[in-house]
């Protein structure tokens, strides 16, 4: 995989991309020491979704090459949010022991996510549907691995929470899902255990909606200008089915979808 250079899509003036390359020390000081901050300084936070983009941008280019990009909404109407997905964050095949000692947070959402198979470069023209269906390999039931510079991320504000690359911190993947563009989402159920307790159940629980592909197609189209385009190989996730659990180290985590497979893993 390719790594990932930050474009400046949004044309940001020199000063504040200076002012936001200082946001990403502390950031990643406290990721790769686990010594959480409580907030920003003031003189250095975003203050826009312009600008907690090229936050995240600015940290995913100091974290190394990306496996892909993490996409949600609000609702099915909203304009997705989405960020890169540095592999520094970690993906890891289910039944993985998750051992890395930058491990603080432990969050874990369920989510599906897709596997790339041919490169969807920037153009004119936008994908279709088709084209999207075709360039997608396979998909599978994730979990995603929450993590934060913050040492609470619920209580900063909205575009430093955004900036920190949206708390991602890495995934576990399951099996393929067979035939799953057959799957009827709007029926989908999930649940997700901490060792053994059930922590969440839900039906057609994602916030975005179940039209995942909607999702893939606006970071196809309207975000390739700030991805320069989708790589075959890399991941897309789509969103939370699940909101936020917490575990704890020596805990076992499992995310069962009724049709669409399970996940599990298990902290250090």
């Amino acid at each position: 995989m390719i790594g990932f250079t930050s474009k400046n899509p949004n044309h940001l003036s020199t000063p504040d991309l200076d002012r936001l390359r200082q946001a990403t020390e502390p950031l990643l000081r406290a990721r790769r020491d686990v010594r959480p901050i409580r907030e920003l300084p003031e003189a250095v936070r975003p203050h826009s979704l312009e600008e907690a983009y090229a936050l995240q941008d600015l940290m995913a280019e100091a974290l190394g090459p990306i496996g892909g990009w993490k996409i949600g909404a609000l609702s099915p109407e909203a304009t997705p949010l989405y960020c890169p997905m540095p592999l520094w964050g970690g993906f890891a095949s289910s039944g993985s022991v998750i051992a890395e000692p930058l491990r603080r947070l432990r969050g874990i959402e369920a989510e599906i996510a897709f596997l790339l198979g041919q490169d969807l470069p920037p153009r004119v023209q936008p994908y279709s549907r088709e084209e999207i269906v075709a360039a997608i390999a396979s998909a599978h039931p994730v979990i995603e691995l929450l993590e934060s510079g913050y040492d609470d991320p619920d209580t900063v504000e909205r575009f430093s929470f955004l900036g920190d690359l949206q708390i991602n911190g890495g995934f576990a993947f399951g099996e393929a899902i067979p035939d799953w563009t057959t799957v009827d989402l709007s029926r989908e159920s999930v649940t997700v255990t901490v060792d053994d307790m059930v922590r969440f159940e839900g039906t057609a629980s994602n916030s975005a909606g179940t039209d995942l592909l909607r999702l893939v197609e606006y970071l196809a189209n309207q975000g390739s200008a700030r991805t320069g385009g989708l790589l075959a190989g890399q991941w897309v996730t789509t969103g939370s089915w699940s909101g936020k659990t917490h575990a704890a180290a020596g805990s076992t985590v499992e995310v069962r979808f009724s049709t669409c497979g399970s996940v599990h893993l298990r902290f250090a």
